[in-house]
């Protein structure tokens, strides 16, 4: 791949000899969060002279009840009947099912899938993106490998050749979608004017999006609140009150925090306090769909699968929870830190059955103990 030009002007240049080149925006995914996306996107792209007008977004075809085809449909209406009703995405915005064909001509690609199929889709795009391409993740959730877990910004950045950044907060899509006031976390590496971008594309008078130094930091905030949510879940399910959910919340954090810095020492503590951080972990243990779905499984005693309330409660939207506590654990069992993170290794031993959800507070007799943080780990 050939190296990204920094030095790309963000403003028009009235010189007609020596325009300014126009940022090309394809989102690749189209769900609940994807579609809010190309929304915020797609307002932008129509205002700022830096952007090219059309954004794209590839969408997993399928065939809704009344046999159309859902690309077609977004494409005649301007709205995802299926993942986001009612809202309006621009007209600007342009479904397109073929992956290749969508990323094709662009270079700022959008990630927003369910992180277990990212594996996949940049296997796919390998060698068929514009060797110019910026990448920004706004998934949640993270690859385990043999070698060690894999963060889906560096999976993207390994596989595809690209720089990415993150953008994670206390974002409720749906909330965003009806234009409630919203708050999100960029995170980059080393870029500040990549991450100035990025800040320009997606900020909205009611959407206001700040940039942070710590793409580790901003992802697994963004990841491991998930889990979090999980255990908030249970806590309303058996009904045990605010005092008991607040506690499970700032065992939470501390859990994050401590899981994240063991990981990667160059995480920064202030990046906690961001919105991708405690703001991110209070809007989803209120009202995500991961706390939704815990509620509904404690009140059901864990009698009925995750899988079963997942299809009945989500309308094919994913959980993210269930499977980033599992990956957690995988990473905690093989580093034998199982001990130090209590409220992790429960939320995933009830999750597969192996405790009753009641045990969500049984383990906080016994104080964790961490140890000090230490630089990056691995599986060697």
């Amino acid at each position: 791949m050939a190296p990204v030009n920094n030095n790309v002007q963000m403003n028009n240049n009235n010189d007609n000899e020596n325009p300014s080149p126009k940022f090309k925006v394809t989102i690749v995914g189209s769900g609940n969060w994807g579609s809010v996306a190309s929304k915020l996107i797609a307002s932008n792209t129509l205002k700022l002279s830096s952007f090219h007008d059309e954004v794209k977004m590839w969408v997993f075809e399928e065939i809704l009840p009344s046999g159309e085809k859902l690309t077609d449909v977004i494409n005649t209406t301007n709205e995802n009947v299926k993942y986001l009703p009612g809202i309006k995405l621009g007209c600007n915005v342009v479904a397109d099912p073929d992956l290749e064909n969508a990323v094709r001509d662009a270079n700022m690609l959008v990630f927003v899938t369910p992180h277990q199929f990212m594996e996949g889709i940049c296997k796919r795009l390998v060698g068929k993106i514009r060797s110019d391409a910026q990448a920004i993740s706004l998934i949640k959730g993270m690859e385990v490998k043999k070698e060690g877990p894999c963060m889906i910004s560096t999976l993207i950045s390994q596989q595809l050749g690209v720089n990415c950044c993150v953008l994670m907060g206390a974002n409720i899509a749906n909330e965003i979608a009806v234009e409630k006031f919203s708050e999100a976390t960029v995170g980059y590496r080393g870029n500040r004017e990549i991450a100035e971008r990025w800040v320009q594309l997606f900020s909205t008078p009611y959407f206001m999006v700040s940039p942070c130094q710590d793409v580790e930091g901003v992802e697994l905030c963004g990841t491991l609140k998930n889990v979090v949510a999980i255990a908030a879940g249970f806590v309303d399910g058996l009904d045990m009150g605010n005092n008991t959910k607040a506690a499970i919340m700032r065992i939470g954090l501390r859990e994050m925090k401590a899981f994240s810095k063991l990981l990667f020492s160059s995480v920064k503590d202030t990046t906690f306090f961001e919105s991708c951080g405690v703001a991110d972990l209070i809007t989803t243990c209120l009202g995500g769909r991961n706390r939704k779905c815990a509620e509904a499984f404690a009140k059901n005693g864990g009698k009925r699968s995750f899988d079963d309330l997942e299809a009945e409660m989500l309308q094919g939207q994913k959980l993210q929870g269930v499977s980033t506590a599992k990956e957690v654990y995988e990473v905690l069992k093989h580093k034998g830190w199982l001990e130090m993170f209590p409220l992790f290794t429960t939320v995933h031993e009830i999750c597969t059955g192996r405790l009753p959800p009641t045990a969500i507070v049984e383990y906080s007799e016994h104080a964790p103990k961490f140890p000090p943080v230490v630089g990056p780990t691995s599986f060697q």
